[in-house]
């Protein structure tokens, strides 16, 4: 399995328990998020993750991403394209114009209210999108809710550059904070529309999150997620086996079958995100039990 393709399976399961442990059941009733989920990482997190406008090639900063952050469209189980702060969007007869009709009512984690100058000022800042930027001739904002895309000619990929995590381009910044406080202010205190608000950072360290409780797809189960940088996977192994986190990633198969009867050798549950002992999940003691109940829901037991 190629590097690359080992991140982007990384990210949908990153994305796929995030869901499942924080933000499954859109029907079921909104409930106070609840307990803390301990992750143990194998990388770094560099403060440049974010931000989505940083995004250059790489797609491990979308581990971030998805939790402090939100797009337009975006990759979620079950659909590679999910509307999310768009409700829709429509394709001109000449495919040269793509419009999005955008959510209303939504607002930053600081209180800024999301409309689609937001929407403009995201994608022109977005720093690894040459492939969008040499294609759309301007970016107009028809009103607070919707924006347009003029496209130079006909481009049949510009969903699967902007509704996908080939790019940052389709994830928004709220435009009036970031010129207020610049690039570098926006990396150290980080405000999105994602279900995670930003509480901290340590570098070399960890990263700390808590809950939206305002979040418009369901307030997540889970009030505070921790990530934690561990880059020696016998360290996240005995983490896992000391129950100091939850969920650890990229263990060696000897570690995880030493992880003890309450391990799980995890697959996601669609094919697109399965990968063999890519995380290992123990049984969660301090999160809630409908997370770890989520959590195993998103999981299989198998063997290679």
């Amino acid at each position: 399995m190629t590097i690359t393709r080992r991140f982007a399976i990384g990210c949908l399961m990153l994305g796929s328990v995030l869901l499942a442990a924080g933000l499954a059941g859109e029907a079921a009733a909104q409930v106070k998020p609840e307990g803390e989920m301990r992750w143990a990482l194998y990388v770094t997190l560099s403060p440049v993750w974010f931000d989505p406008g940083e995004v250059v090639g790489q797609l491990t900063p979308f581990w971030v991403l998805y939790a402090l952050h939100d797009a337009l469209v975006k990759p979620m189980p079950g659909n590679q394209m999910t509307p999310s702060l768009a409700e829709s969007w429509t394709v001109s007869a000449d495919q040269r114009a793509y419009d999005f009709k955008l959510r209303e009512g939504l607002k930053f984690h600081n209180g800024d209210p999301f409309t689609a100058e937001d929407v403009k000022f995201s994608f022109m800042r977005a720093k690894g999108s040459k492939v969008l930027h040499d294609r759309v001739k301007e970016v107009v904002v028809v009103s607070p809710s919707r924006v347009r895309f003029q496209l130079h000619e006909p481009f049949p990929d510009f969903m699967a550059f902007y509704g996908t995590m080939a790019t940052g381009a389709g994830w928004i910044v709220p435009k009036k904070y970031v010129e207020t406080v610049g690039d570098d202010g926006f990396k150290k205190n980080p405000v999105g529309l994602g279900p995670y608000k930003f509480v901290s950072h340590t570098p070399g360290v960890e990263l700390v999150m808590e809950a939206n409780e305002s979040y418009w797809r369901k307030v997540p189960s889970v009030k505070r997620l921790v990530y934690k940088v561990v880059p020696e996977s016998t360290t996240r192994a005995a983490m896992l086996k000391r129950g100091e986190v939850d969920i650890a990633y990229l263990l060696e198969v000897p570690q995880a079958q030493r992880g003890g009867p309450s391990s799980i050798r995890a697959r996601a549950p669609t094919p697109t995100a399965a990968t063999p002992t890519s995380t290992i999940s123990t049984s969660g003691k301090r999160a809630k039990p409908t997370a770890r109940s989520a959590r195993r829901s998103c999981t299989r037991s198998s063997r290679s």
